[in-house]
């Protein structure tokens, strides 16, 4: 069994895969000050569920891949990895890890370790040309070519830092639950915002995708759009440019990342 972690800035997306079929997965929140000892109680209190798994941490599990935007929580994570795994082959996503994937931008070293891995997926499962939309901390548009290569993208705030920041700076406004509203007006205060969130991420979408994809391609019919990250049911139903939805996107990278490295260990 493989287990892949995504450490993002809010949620850490764990996924069990048997073979190529992801059996399992679970959402937490990213804590940068867990310790190393922490994160393995955490882990071996949900693997143990596990029908597949055993009951000592570790049991069953033959290789782990981990890519990390949070610096602190990735240290930690290498320390798990040493410490309670030291006989499991283990692959942690940074510079000098193969991907398969040339990184076309002008600093390599600056592209996040989870849109990598999201290219990596895109171009193994749909080809090039791709754009790959995460919906996060923050809504990422990444593009790779017909040729397979990373060639850059856009980062725009995400849904919930847009709510949270409408509910800390508006006066007569507060924190709200995403959902979908009744309809587009709104007919109380909750359901505008409710309006404004949904309607206008999925109008942004369309518009950053649109203009990514002339640049991408000549013919706009080749380019394929695939939305992932936890909120992207919320804009789905809204957008007109999105074609797939694969929620296990970054997990299913990491795995591919996983089988091209681990003959290297």
């Amino acid at each position: 069994m493989l287990l892949t972690i995504d450490v993002g800035n809010t949620h850490t997306v764990l996924g069990l895969f048997d073979g190529e079929d992801i059996v399992e997965h679970w959402r937490i929140s990213t804590d940068s000050r867990r310790t190393a000892d922490e994160l393995a109680v955490l882990l071996q209190g949900l693997m143990g569920m596990h029908p597949l798994l055993g009951e000592e941490l570790g049991d069953g599990i033959d290789g782990i891949a981990i890519c990390a935007t949070v610096p602190s929580v990735l240290h930690e994570l290498r320390e798990v990895t040493r410490r309670y795994y030291g006989d499991v082959p283990a692959v942690l996503v940074e510079p000098g890890v193969k991907t398969g994937v040339p990184i076309l931008t002008d600093n390599p070293k600056e592209v996040g370790a989870d849109r990598i891995i999201n290219a990596v997926a895109a171009v193994e499962l749909y080809g090039g040309p791709a754009i790959v939309v995460d919906f996060g901390t923050a809504t990422t548009f990444d593009a790779v070519s017909a040729r397979g290569e990373y060639v850059g993208g856009v980062i725009a705030p995400g849904i919930e830092i847009s709510v949270d920041a409408l509910g800390v700076k508006g006066a007569q406004l507060r924190k709200i639950e995403v959902a979908r509203p009744r309809s587009v007006i709104g007919k109380n205060t909750v359901e505008a915002m409710q309006a404004g969130i949904v309607y206008g991420f999925a109008g942004q979408v369309d518009g950053v995708v649109s203009r990514m994809v002339r640049e991408l391609a000549d013919d706009p019919e080749e380019v394929t759009v695939i939305a992932t990250g936890g909120l992207a049911p919320m804009v789905l139903g809204e957008s007109s440019v999105i074609d797939e939805h694969e929620p296990w996107l970054t997990l299913i990278g990491l795995r591919l990342v996983y089988e091209r490295n681990v003959s290297r260990l």
